[in-house]
């Protein structure tokens, strides 16, 4: 098992992102699905937990089959999905417990995933205390405007380096905006991967953590970039329609039936909160590893379009 704790800085609020969370993954899933392909989501209900109370279950399953690069298409069934279960007690999540991130053909594969949300610059030290994590663990800290991303998966419009909020003031991030932009949260995740294959192990995990990162860049690049579609007064309430109505949307445009989704929430203190961890849907690096041989190019898909066809936003961008 390869563990490594990666810390994601942005310029927003733990509070404002617990909203900002929610919009990102369901635009981001809808984004990229399309018939066949697509973040499935088989449920989304209010969870109760003796230990973190109140929050909200998701089990979703990523079916990638034409997302993967050619060099794993080759080895791997035509149909293929990864599951995700995730608790979610914001700003404390797990994606998932036990069984973790699962491929369907792949049993001895899990991912593990905890995360924590706090209202600071990255410098918390040992917020993952667990009897689970033996030794040392690697940190790393992924800055959203200044690390890479494949190139495949940069929009100008998205890079944090030339984005500026219309509405919020922040941005464009500058070198060394860490230490002197306000405000400012850090995203803490414990990743965890294990592939129990003997003579493949240590390998796969670093390759499945090298996706992983490319994963948590775009997807928190992408949440402080669409700030201003939902900073402007999008309430929870608000948030969860637009998840559930995307979520239905999304099924029925990978070309399932969609199941009853609840997406209400228990009744909750104001100082707990709820919000679904991120489904690891793309990108996936086009590169094989170099114990791999990569077979004959394939075609690829088009991209799915940018921008959501959905009448409920179609309608907030039209009221603003």
């Amino acid at each position: 098992m390869l563990i490594k704790e990666y810390r994601i800085c942005m310029p927003l609020t733990t509070e404002e992102y617990r909203v900002g969370q929610l919009y990102t993954i369901s635009k981001h899933s809808h984004q990229e699905s399309e018939k066949g392909e697509g973040v499935e989501v088989v449920k989304n209900e209010p969870h109760e937990d003796p230990i973190h109370g109140p929050g909200q279950f998701t089990e979703k399953r990523v079916h990638l089959s034409s997302k993967l690069p050619s060099w794993a298409r080759a080895v791997t069934p035509r149909i293929f999905y990864i599951t995700e279960k995730a608790w979610n007690y914001y700003p404390y999540t797990i994606t998932a417990d036990g069984c973790s991130l699962q491929c369907s053909f792949l049993p001895k594969f899990s991912i593990y995933i905890e995360t924590k949300y706090e209202d600071n610059c990255g410098d918390s030290e040992n917020i993952f205390r667990s009897d689970k994590i033996l030794g040392d663990h690697e940190v790393s800290f992924l800055d959203i405007a200044f690390d890479e991303i494949p190139e495949r998966y940069y929009r100008s419009l998205e890079d944090p380096r030339f984005f500026s909020s219309a509405k919020t003031g922040r941005g464009p991030l500058r070198e060394g905006w860490r230490q002197h932009t306000k405000p400012i949260m850090c995203s803490y995740k414990l990743v965890s991967v294990k592939f129990e294959v003997w003579g493949l192990q240590t390998r796969v995990e670093q390759f499945v953590h090298k996706v992983i990162r490319d994963i948590l860049l775009i997807g928190h690049r992408q949440a402080f970039t669409w700030v201003d579609e939902w900073c402007a007064g999008m309430t929870m309430e608000e948030v969860r329609r637009y998840e559930q109505e995307t979520q239905e949307a999304t099924n029925e445009l990978i070309g399932l039936v969609a199941p009853a989704i609840s997406v209400s929430e228990v009744g909750q203190p104001t100082a707990t909160h709820s919000a679904p961890a991120s489904a690891p849907s793309t990108p996936l690096s086009d590169e094989a590893p170099d114990f791999l041989a990569p077979p004959k190019t394939r075609p690829r898909k088009k991209s799915a379009p940018e921008t959501l066809t959905l009448p409920a936003l179609r309608e907030r961008t039209s009221a603003e």
